[in-house]
């Protein structure tokens, strides 16, 4: 059955407490910092919401009739949850304010999500933060269960019960040893085939970069290998290993030094959007400035 109407009237139920204390609409009215014309108006409003007179007034004062005497007694456990439940938000909100809990794939974590923080601590410098990596499945998961007050993910693909704001965009990047046959072809646009018939280094199910780049070739890639990191997908690759599906970002120090030769295919889109994930219609305040930063 569901509650009626006035149960949500817990100012006036308070007032009609601290009236019963005090003795007096004026004094109560002092309690509650409004003026006496303002209670008496919310008490009258409470007893026509009830259907039952509730004071009795006089040159001494305000007395509780017996049926004001019965709503105030059931109104006292009432208001002391209410209380509960304020001072309880009061408490949580002000633990949101105090910390900032973030989740990141590793891509983002490595090669950005730092140079945000710092920002955050330059306006922030007492908030607690805590950061988690995963990969993009994984973070997805952390926001979802309340891990996290705020993600972000490299995948294509976000659940649709999180909110999310697009905040950058990344690229893979197929790269091979210098000394590795493909290398010499490194100016040339190959074909798709010409990759799928070559060791295939990848992240683990459920890395955004994995996922990009399966979407991107629409197939099945026989030889890929399973790696758990970006810096074990590297590694491989510099030993010649295969060809390595890694973020650009992770790749452009090693090219730029001549370890890494990157391939290039033709038809093969591989930018990909950064987003910031969370749950409900809005991030905490400290979380949704991080949004800010991220996107800015």
């Amino acid at each position: 059955m569901p509650l009626p109407p006035w149960i949500s009237d817990l100012p006036a139920l308070d007032l009609l407490l601290s009236v019963a204390e005090t003795g007096s609409v004026g004094r109560a009215a002092q309690a509650h910092g409004i003026s006496q014309p303002s209670a008496s108006a919310r008490i009258a409003r409470l007893e026509r919401r009830l259907g039952v007179p509730l004071l009795v007034r006089s040159r001494r004062g305000s007395l509780l009739t017996p049926a004001g005497q019965a709503v105030a007694v059931w109104t006292q456990q009432v208001v002391e949850a209410a209380h509960t439940l304020a001072d309880g938000v009061r408490t949580l909100r002000a633990d949101q304010e105090a910390r900032l809990r973030v989740a990141a794939s590793l891509t983002i974590a490595e090669y950005m999500l730092p140079a945000w923080l710092l920002t955050v601590r330059r306006t922030h410098p007492g908030t607690e933060i805590s950061v988690g990596v995963s990969n993009s499945a994984g973070v997805c998961e952390m926001v979802r269960a309340g891990e996290v007050d705020l993600g972000f993910v490299e995948s294509p693909d976000i659940p649709a019960d999180l909110s999310r704001r697009k905040v950058g965009d990344d690229r893979v990047a197929l790269v091979v040893s210098a000394g590795y046959p493909l290398a010499a072809r490194a100016g040339q646009l190959l074909a798709v085939d010409d990759i799928l018939d070559q060791p295939l280094l990848l992240r683990e199910p459920g890395s955004g970069t994995r996922d990009t780049f399966l979407n991107a070739i629409a197939r099945k890639a026989p030889h890929a290998t399973s790696l758990g990191s970006t810096t074990t997908i590297l590694a491989t690759t510099r030993a010649g290993g295969g060809i390595g599906v890694v973020s650009s970002r992770a790749t452009a120090a090693p090219v730029a030094a001549g370890e890494l030769v990157e391939l290039t295919v033709r038809g093969l889109g591989l930018t990909r959007p950064l987003h910031a994930v969370w749950l409900g219609r809005r991030p905490s305040p400290l979380a949704e400035e991080l949004v800010a930063i991220s996107a800015g």
